[in-house]
């Protein structure tokens, strides 16, 4: 930022973000870093010749087909070679061991915005982007590369050539940006402790109030910490003068699963909607096949978040629900007011339940644990819950998290003459309470490593 603000020329603040985001992401990948390079320059030759051949419709879609097998297929050789090897395995029988291959931090986000890049310059909606290192600066942005918002290409391109950094812009960031770190340090950390704890242990030592617990601090972490992400990588390139759009909307307030879609990490389920949905024929298609296509996004979808087989049911779970909700409950939110909040709210637990566990049966035992067959409250309950963590900032990090996780109004709506001066003082007070976390504990998990 010392080096950026004083720049005023576009040329070189896109190449000092682009420079510092590749430098930021090799501290943490040193070797993968060429991976992302290898990425960008094929892409990038690919939308100039893309854009170049598009009066041969013909060409240019093998041109696309050809960089979406490549972006795909490294994708798939990093994140799923051993899950495919593994599920080769267990049906063969086969008595050998799998790759082991390290997965590249940030992979899943940077593959679909590229995507969306060269995608857009077939369908003639953006040109394609001369320069690379701005093109670079698009892909490897530090502020979102690594646990997403995905920004797509025609969001951006306008803000990529001209832009403009005001004071409000700064402001507006740095409010985002804390509010986004009291998410995490102060919400999701505090959550996941507990979560972490519990989810190492099985289930019959729980019981029903122990499965409960944990099922409930997941819920709360991965919200807070993915929202809270999201709100520091929206806050961090407003401070730069991009204007990324939402990624999260209060998705806990919704009264049905296909709400909480619209709601939760919008930015996967419109690039699943546009790019993968739409051109498969979406809804308007007959009726079997309008299943098949929601069917294939959500396996996809579970995919996306990982390679394993309990993503792929918990993506096929919540295709299975959309279906339910639109073909056998069209009108079950017009009809009820607090039933379908409380059936969605118990279907998500349920399916962050699925998300979490590391297998099927995990999962089967954390259901079974939740409905009581492991009984009410073991006797060891307690010294579990305290070795966990669980105490009372775990409780008043739940309280807030809940409170929080429906829509509010804003300090300046209460208090229209001193709210702004009161917010400021309130994110102020916030930093310096995430500062004092950071400095306190050492337990700060990154739950993105898995997509």
């Amino acid at each position: 930022m010392l080096l950026y603000y004083p720049i005023r020329s576009l040329l070189w603040r896109n190449t000092l973000l682009c420079v510092f985001s590749f430098l930021f992401y090799a501290w943490g990948e040193p070797v993968y870093v060429l991976l992302m390079i290898f990425t960008l320059a094929v892409n990038y030759g690919f939308g100039l010749l893309i854009e170049k051949t598009l009066p041969d419709k013909k060409r240019a879609k093998l041109l696309m087909i050809l960089v979406t097998v490549i972006d795909l297929g490294l994708l798939g050789v990093f994140k799923y070679t051993g899950f495919i090897c593994d599920t080769i395995i267990s049906l063969t029988g086969m008595n050998v061991t799998p790759p082991t291959i390290p997965l590249p931090i940030g992979i899943s986000f940077y593959t679909f915005q590229i995507l969306s890049y060269v995608i857009d310059v077939y369908r003639e909606e953006v040109p394609a982007q001369k320069n690379i290192v701005w093109l670079g600066a698009y892909l490897a942005a530090f502020p979102q590369l690594i646990a997403g918002p995905i920004i797509r290409y025609q969001d951006v391109a306008a803000e990529l050539t001209e832009r403009y950094v005001t004071t409000d812009d700064m402001a507006e960031g740095i409010r985002r940006f804390v509010k986004g770190l009291a998410k995490k340090m102060l919400i999701a950390n505090q959550a996941a402790m507990v979560a972490d704890a519990l989810f190492a242990v099985s289930a019959a030592s729980l019981g029903a109030v122990g499965t409960w617990i944990t099922a409930l601090a997941y819920t709360i972490q991965i919200y807070y910490d993915f929202s809270g992400y999201s709100d520091m990588a929206i806050g961090m390139g407003r401070m730069m003068g991009f204007h990324y759009l939402e990624n999260f909307d209060h998705p806990y307030a919704s009264r049905s699963v296909t709400e909480f879609w619209r709601r939760w990490h919008m930015s996967l389920s419109s690039f699943f909607r546009d790019y993968v949905y739409i051109p498969l024929g979406g809804s308007r298609v007959k009726r079997s096949r309008w299943i098949l296509n929601t069917m294939i996004v959500w396996m996809l979808t579970g995919l996306w978040h990982g390679a394993s087989w309990n993503f792929v049911v918990w993506g096929l779970y919540y295709g299975i629900f959309l279906l339910c909700e639109k073909l056998l409950f069209p009108n079950f939110c017009r009809n009820f007011k607090l039933l379908p909040w409380i059936t969605t709210m118990l279907a998500t637990i349920a399916g962050w339940v699925l998300f979490r566990t590391e297998t099927l049966p995990a999962a089967g035992s954390m259901f079974a644990g939740m409905i009581g067959a492991y009984g009410l409250a073991p006797d060891g309950l307690p010294a579990l819950l305290q070795r966990s963590g669980f105490g009372s900032i775990f409780i008043i990090a739940m309280i807030a998290g809940c409170i929080f996780a429906f829509p509010h109004k804003k300090i300046e709506e209460i208090f229209p003459k001193e709210g702004k001066i009161l917010g400021d003082i309130l994110t102020f007070v916030l930093f310096f309470v995430c500062c004092l976390s950071l400095a306190a504990q050492s337990y700060n998990p990154f739950i993105y490593f898995r997509f």
